[in-house]
């Protein structure tokens, strides 16, 4: 574990404290404060960050002072669900689109959805809110929704969904449930989808065989890659592959709660294995692949938060495998939900039990 060094570096309007890392010396400095149930963050070209609160909240954070963003959907705010990731399109600076994944009411239950909207040129509401997919036939459970939201370099847009509570659901592809799902960005199927004309099988279906992926971000190639949460041990790292079966529940290294084995084992012909497991369980949520300039030190290196052990993973990538090299971890790090890469190659990311975005940024 790392050490944190308690000198004040700024004063206002948040004290930027010095970390020490294996590789680079860096502060780390409070962005917001006084959020609540923060999950995703994305920032603005104009430096402006967007955070969404679980219960529904779309809050926007210029110059640390927090205000709200009209328009977001209604959500079902409970269990683990509610309103989830946000993601900005890449031609956000022009067309003004986010992306963001939520919880949405579905009769007596509730399922992983994806909407798009534009951002009103004054950052306080959004317009032309529109449903991209629901997944089907979502459940009663508030467990397992995911969920991601990543714009590929194609310009589809890669989803990821739990298994909803309901383990042998995540092998039944007439379901959503414990897939990753790719569409365009109108909602439609991409013709290349894996399963596209397969009978039985939901042609938005990318990957299958997740548990709750609750982490997803790009590398420098444009692969996909996820962290997902295990059960009692197994948490997982996985580099996505199209069509491929990821095994839950058939294969796992964890073990179920009570301590009886899951399925099978750890392995079987036809599903693939993990790129990295963790046992015990970090309840890994947030997954960063940096390519920025400001830590050259770091580049290819993967960034995943624990919302379990409250620190930072950083691993690295060789081929199709990653491995756990150091743990960034301090007051600030208590419980991370998502870590993503900054437009000037910066680190942000959430921290839940202290209700506020901060910032790693390079140090003297």
């Amino acid at each position: 574990m790392l050490r944190w060094i308690v000198s004040c570096l700024v004063c206002a309007p948040f004290a930027a404290f010095a970390l020490e890392t294996e590789a680079v010396p860096v502060t780390v400095t409070a962005v917001a404060q006084g959020l609540d149930q923060p999950w995703g963050v994305a920032q603005m070209p104009n430096g402006d960050l967007l955070v969404t609160e679980r219960d529904g909240a779309l809050k926007r954070i210029s110059g640390g002072v927090l205000s709200d963003v009209a328009g977001t959907p209604r959500v079902a705010a409970e269990g683990q669900g509610g309103l989830l990731d946000i993601t900005l399109a890449r031609d956000f600076a022009t067309t003004r689109t986010i992306f963001l994944t939520y919880a949405k009411l579905q009769g007596r239950g509730s399922g992983t959805a994806l909407a798009a909207a534009e951002l009103s040129a004054d950052g306080t509401r959004l317009v032309n809110l529109r449903d991209l997919f629901e997944s089907a036939p979502g459940g009663r459970t508030g467990r397992h929704f995911g969920s991601r939201v990543v714009e590929a370099p194609d310009g589809t847009l890669m989803v990821t969904i739990g298994d909803r509570g309901d383990r042998p659901s995540a092998q039944d592809r007439s379901l959503h449930n414990g897939s990753i799902v790719r569409v365009n960005r109108d909602g439609s199927v991409p013709r290349d989808n894996p399963f596209v004309g397969t009978a039985g099988v939901l042609p938005e279906i990318w990957s299958y065989g997740h548990r709750n992926p609750q982490g997803a971000g790009l590398d420098g190639r444009g692969v996909l890659w996820t962290a997902e949460h295990g059960a009692r041990g197994g948490d997982e790292v996985n580099r996505i592959e199209k069509g491929a079966n990821f095994g839950w529940p058939v294969i796992s290294y964890g073990v179920h709660y009570s301590g009886a084995k899951i399925g099978e084992g750890t392995s079987r012909p036809g599903m693939a294995q993990p790129a990295h497991y963790w046992d015990p369980s970090i309840a890994p949520s947030g997954l960063m692949v940096y390519q920025g300039d400001m830590f050259p030190e770091w580049r290819g290196d993967m960034f995943v938060g624990s919302l379990k052990f409250s620190y930072i993973s950083r691993l690295e990538l060789s081929g199709n495998t990653a491995r756990e090299v150091e743990q960034i971890e301090g007051d600030e790090t208590l419980r991370v939900r998502d870590i993503v890469e900054a437009p000037d190659g910066s680190i942000l990311f959430i921290s839940v039990g202290n209700g506020a975005v901060y910032r790693i940024a390079r140090g003297g």
